[in-house]
């Protein structure tokens, strides 16, 4: 056996794998979805069921239109997102610049502390965090399904990763110009860490989006429903009528997609540079 068949045969089993593993990870995902696109006559679950739609229709998009109010839902979620990138970006940003910086007293401690916030979970803190949003006044709000949220500790960690892989000599060099605090931030951190800036903005996205437990804890009238809860609220408005459902599970879907196939390349960028001295 020569070497080129030797070498194809590997590549063809390679790309075999790859194509179970993309199976494995996406058709579990996928193959529900699709009866999102099934007619009205079709069987959803059961023997009779199968994975293509036979008439593949669009009615229950147009039923989950009509019938609810998820476009209003869609612009909820959007303002959550927006405050949250925004947020997350700035103090994120700030945070892990302070704990990058060597010398002043208390750095470690504070390191810690950051650090040993990753170690509560969401739930055993959401009785707390649910007085204190009331009392500030911001129940039954977006602010109030913001507010909890705003910043995390992880993104800090991300971003004090980030400054902590910029090269002294860098700095060193900007010093001997006469940049000050300021200037050495915007220009010599920021640029380095635009990668880890990608991934700060992208997940707080996507958990914000994704977010169900506190906008249900929070939210009362559906005038502020997020788009999840909007979900949650179809299978009581309309049975088990699940190619609705599915419908409102796409639509969901389709945002995040979008951003990480538009930023994926920044946001790998990001990882290998967040994991250099996380």
């Amino acid at each position: 056996m020569n070497t080129t068949t030797l070498h194809g045969r590997r590549l063809a089993l390679r790309y075999f794998w790859l194509v179970v593993v993309l199976i494995l990870l996406v058709g579990p995902l996928v193959v529900p979805l699709l009866g999102a696109f099934k007619g009205s006559g079709e069987a959803m679950f059961g023997p009779k069921a199968g994975i293509w739609p036979r008439h593949p229709s669009l009615e229950a998009f147009r039923e989950l239109f009509r019938s609810t109010n998820v476009v209003h839902a869609i612009g909820n979620s959007l303002v959550v997102c927006s405050l949250a990138v925004v947020s997350h970006l700035l103090l994120a940003t700030v945070g892990g610049y302070m704990l990058s910086r060597k010398g002043w007293k208390g750095q470690r401690f504070a390191t810690l502390v950051v650090l040993s916030a990753l170690i509560f979970p969401f739930e055993a803190i959401m009785v707390s965090l649910f007085a204190e949003v009331r009392d500030l006044g911001f129940f039954d709000s977006l602010i109030g399904v913001w507010l909890p949220g705003m910043l995390g500790p992880f993104h800090v960690l991300l971003m004090r990763a980030a400054f902590l892989g910029v090269p002294d000599e860098m700095e060193d060099a900007a010093l001997l110009d006469g940049a000050n605090e300021v200037q050495r931030f915007w220009r010599i951190f920021l640029p380095q860490a635009r990668g880890a800036l990608v991934i700060v903005a992208l997940t707080s996205f996507i958990y914000a989006w994704e977010d169900y437990l506190w906008p249900l804890v929070i939210v009362r009238s559906s005038n502020h429903f997020t788009m999840m809860l909007s979900i949650a609220g179809l299978q009581s408005s309309f049975g088990f009528d699940y190619r609705v459902v599915l419908a409102g599970a796409i639509l969901a879907l389709v945002p995040v997609l979008l951003i990480f196939f538009v930023a994926q390349r920044y946001f790998f960028k990001g990882i290998e540079e967040g994991g250099l001295k996380f």
